[in-house]
């Protein structure tokens, strides 16, 4: 106990009667996407996890990792500009740019610390070329860790409106005569609402305005995309790409990809990079193999986004909103707290796991189950999935 736990204990009270409070739960993972729930020994289909590709079980990912491990050890043992830059760092980064069609990458611990020490880096940049700010033009549904790198950096974010290119136009022109460099940031594939951006026009719009454009490719990174490379790789795309490890590729870790000055640059000026520990060997391992494995899974990657096309249509009929999802990710936007949390429940009675999204995940008034399918869901899966969401609609519908 502390002085201050009155004052946490109150937070907290006041975060349950908004439904807003958040628990952690012990996952034990079974074979293939079920798990049990540790607290109350209950066996569920998980339909919340990112392993879109299923890798994370994958036997040459866990092999590479031991191999890997026994090799050099456990850990880096240093940050990268100190001791810690291994000849498996550099194999991964020279890996990573090929797979992403850019010059160089760099690898970072986690996605959340690329997006927030790489921009205000990027950032920095302006004030030190130009001696003006930068000019920073957002999504406003762009990821949260995105969010916090432009606050970290003290820069006001000019917001368009989620996916609206006539929108971003008519903001870049409002500001053309202000002076500093301009970045474009936005996701590819968003995370809890599953839609896309549209690449080739963000690319002609930074082209037009001499702006920045730096895409976060976490969630399009294995599943779209030739060979899975995301949805810049194969377009005019990006200045800088942002993807990670841990969803589509089945391990951990992040990267940025873009030329090799930006990436010198950022060895020289990012935080996230030169005061972290390295990645460890067995997460390079994993990384190194999943990068081997990817661009082989053509056949999982079409069955996949054959399954959501399908569970779209299915639960639509049933008038379910899914938004503009277009990808293996599926909001089931409610919009009351309560409610989203009931419909979790109701959900978990019939053994499917899903997560209630929450505000200020998602924008107030759009609280959601996430649904997430990969292609370890055979079809007995998927129709037991949409069985109980049809129960859904209809439970739903007596809550009004």
């Amino acid at each position: 106990m502390t002085r201050f736990d009155d004052h946490f204990q109150q937070a907290l009270s006041d975060l349950s009667q908004k439904g807003l409070r958040r628990i952690t739960q012990i996952m034990q993972p079974q074979q293939g996407p079920m798990v049990i729930r540790m607290i109350d020994n209950r066996l569920l289909c998980d339909f919340s996890s990112n392993d879109y590709l299923g890798l994370s079980h994958h036997p040459l990912l866990k092999e590479r990792a031991q191999i890997w491990t026994e090799q050099v050890g456990v850990g880096a043992r240093a940050s990268r500009l100190v001791s810690g830059s291994l000849i498996f760092h550099q194999q991964v980064e020279e890996k990573v740019a090929r797979f992403k069609r850019k010059e160089a990458a760099l690898l970072f611990p986690s996605g959340w610390q690329a997006n927030a020490s790489v921009l205000p880096a990027l950032f920095r940049l302006s004030q030190e070329q130009t001696g003006h700010k930068a000019l920073v033009f957002t999504d406003r549904l762009n990821h949260a860790s995105l969010h916090h790198g432009c606050a970290a950096a003290g820069a006001g974010q000019i917001r368009f409106r989620h996916n609206d290119l006539v929108h971003l136009t008519a903001l870049l022109e409002k500001y053309q005569s202000e002076k500093g460099l301009r970045f474009i940031i936005t996701e590819s594939v968003f995370s809890m609402d599953g839609d896309q951006a549209n690449i080739i026009g963000l690319r002609k719009i930074a082209d037009q305005f001499n702006a920045f454009l730096y895409l976060d490719e976490a969630h399009a990174t294995g599943i779209l995309g030739v060979e899975g490379r995301g949805l810049s790789a194969d377009q005019l795309g990006a200045d800088l790409v942002m993807g990670t490890f841990s969803k589509a590729l089945g391990c951990f870790g992040a990267y940025i990809a873009g030329s090799r000055a930006v990436c010198d640059w950022l060895i020289n000026s990012c935080s996230g990079f030169i005061y972290s520990t390295a990645l460890p060997p067995s997460m390079l391992g994993a990384m190194d193999a999943a990068l081997d494995i990817v661009p082989t899974m053509d056949i999982e990657r079409h069955r996949l986004l054959e399954k959501a096309t399908w569970l779209r249509q299915q639960l639509q009929q049933v008038g379910l909103d899914t938004g503009l999802s277009s990808t293996p990710i599926i909001p089931i936007i409610i919009g009351e707290n309560s409610k989203t949390l009931q419909a979790a429940k109701f959900l978990e009675e019939n053994d499917i796991l899903t997560i209630a999204i929450r505000p200020p995940t998602v924008p107030s008034h759009s609280s959601r189950l996430r649904i997430a399918l990969t292609a370890i869901h055979d079809d007995r899966m998927l129709e037991q999935l949409c069985s109980s969401l049809v129960k859904l609609a209809s439970f739903l519908t007596r809550q009004v």
